[in-house]
């Protein structure tokens, strides 16, 4: 059975005046903001450069990153290295991260199916995403999904009315005052799972790498 505390907020688990990446993520390993770290395996925080250009921000950890404590090492994951690839991206400039660090998921017999996370557990995570982001610096924020864009840009969000084209952040979120970081360029596009789940893969594949070109060409 789930746990259903009112979440706590990671806030007392945030460094007070973090200096690294490797630092915020030891600290949100004992992070217990919301009832989600009960029941997964471990926190997924963020990797890659700690000087990137783009970051590109998800979701949630899914089963394979659970268990492996890594994000984007999934299907999904795979999926989103061709595309960054393809799109004119470097691999070397480029940080990962999710919206939320736990996995939520419900038990069907022995398989953990994804529950996509609530506005409160988004909110109860969200002063890792703003540590992170004080201290990477990016010139381009890529949204991957709704569950991202409304993390960062508010419940009302939809991918289909914002996709692929740049706006400023935090300015273009419904409360800017909740991410107290330097202003840059945000782009919402598709996450990578979606377009695993495509009926035409080759065209949801393409729209992506398409979008990810907008922000390619922002930072070169």
């Amino acid at each position: 059975m789930p746990r259903t505390d009112a979440p706590v907020g990671a806030q007392q688990w945030v460094p007070a005046e973090p200096t690294s990446i490797d630092q915020l993520k030891s600290a949100a390993a004992g992070c217990e903001g919301c009832e989600l770290y009960a029941d997964a395996t471990q926190t997924v925080f963020g990797r890659g450069a700690p000087h990137a250009s783009v970051v590109f921000v998800g979701e949630q950890p899914g089963d394979v990153e659970d268990q492996q404590g890594l994000p984007f090492v999934g299907p999904a994951g795979r999926l989103l290295r061709e595309a960054v690839d393809d799109a004119g991206l470097d691999p070397a400039d480029v940080y990962i991260t999710n919206a939320v660090k736990h996995f939520r998921f419900e038990l069907r017999g022995k398989r953990r199916i994804h529950q996509t996370p609530g506005p409160a557990h988004i909110t109860a995570c969200r002063p890792w995403l703003v540590a992170e982001f004080a201290l990477l610096k990016p010139k381009v924020v890529v949204m991957l999904g709704a569950t991202a864009g409304k993390a960062l840009l508010g419940p009302s969000f939809r991918v289909t009315q914002s996709r692929g084209r740049l706006m400023p952040w935090p300015a273009s979120a419904q409360h800017p005052e909740d991410f107290p970081v330097d202003e840059v360029q945000a782009l919402a596009t598709i996450h990578p799972s979606a377009v695993l789940r495509a009926d035409d893969r080759e065209t949801a594949y393409r729209s992506l790498v398409d979008d990810l070109k907008v922000a390619a060409a922002a930072v070169r």
